[in-house]
């Protein structure tokens, strides 16, 4: 028998179960809207101030060096190329953008590198950390490098402010291409094959046609050599008369016996 009262009830455990279920959701809710939150606005203006800061008061030189970036003509896909530069921003703050501690320029860079830390929530991961498909070694100015770190902070804080969740997009696919691609690309400075066998092909008869030139020199003068060492000796019977040598026989014939 049913207790008095007790019809048409749900168990004690049903409401609960709704309960938990409302209360995750509510839950979950806010914690997306807390991500959202959280990324839209977590690169702010100081940040880019700073950045700016760094570039003003850079000495001006022609000295350049050398740090591996993205190459920007085999990834054209601008999230996928924010995607793989910041993480090689973090690696340039760490290893390359060294100030004397305690300085302006220091503090700056530390507060950078919290920064890019907190962002890390902000990408999802589709790459090897060492990975170094689109990646390649620029020769620049350190005024030209701090340009590049702010235009990647710049663009980056741009789209999360459209679109919190738009580095969540998967990029492997890109990367992919540009790894084919890398093995098609000839190192900068080098030759392609094409070029070296043309060079080979130019050079090959230009040695022969010197290596020709001097024999045929060498062989002209040995033959003018040997038609005129005949002329240059002189015999004793061709010495002309009244020469210092005909002059002292003759005084030896005229000597008394």
């Amino acid at each position: 028998m049913t207790a008095p009262g007790a019809a048409g009830r749900c168990p004690p455990t049903t409401w609960l179960g709704l309960l938990l279920l409302l209360v995750c959701l509510l839950v979950s809710g806010n914690i997306t809207e807390g991500v959202s939150e959280h990324c839209s606005h977590m690169i702010g203006d100081g940040h880019l101030q700073s950045l700016q800061q760094l570039i003003d008061s850079q000495m001006e030189t022609s000295c350049q060096i050398a740090f591996e970036f993205v190459d920007q003509e085999q990834l054209k896909d601008p999230v996928c190329y924010l995607k793989k530069a910041f993480l090689l921003v973090e690696d340039i703050m760490e290893d390359t953008m060294r100030f004397k501690d305690n300085t302006s320029g220091a503090k700056a860079v530390v507060r950078l590198q919290e920064l890019s830390l907190r962002l890390q929530s902000c990408f999802t991961k589709d790459y090897e950390e060492h990975d170094k498909a689109c990646v390649r070694t620029f020769y620049e100015t350190p005024l030209q490098l701090l340009e590049k770190i702010k235009n990647v902070f710049n663009e980056t804080k741009n789209l999360l402010k459209k679109d919190w969740n738009i580095f969540s997009k998967n990029c492997s696919n890109n990367f992919a291409k540009c790894s084919d691609q890398g093995h098609e690309r000839q190192p900068v400075g080098s030759p392609s094959p094409q070029l070296r066998g043309f060079a080979f092909r130019l050079l090959v008869p230009g040695i022969i046609l010197v290596l020709l030139a001097v024999g045929g020199l060498l062989f002209y003068r040995r033959r003018r050599r040997s038609h005129q060492e005949p002329q240059t000796v002189d015999s004793p019977m061709e010495q002309p008369e009244g020469s210092p040598l005909t002059q002292d026989e003759d005084r030896q014939a005229e000597l008394p016996v």
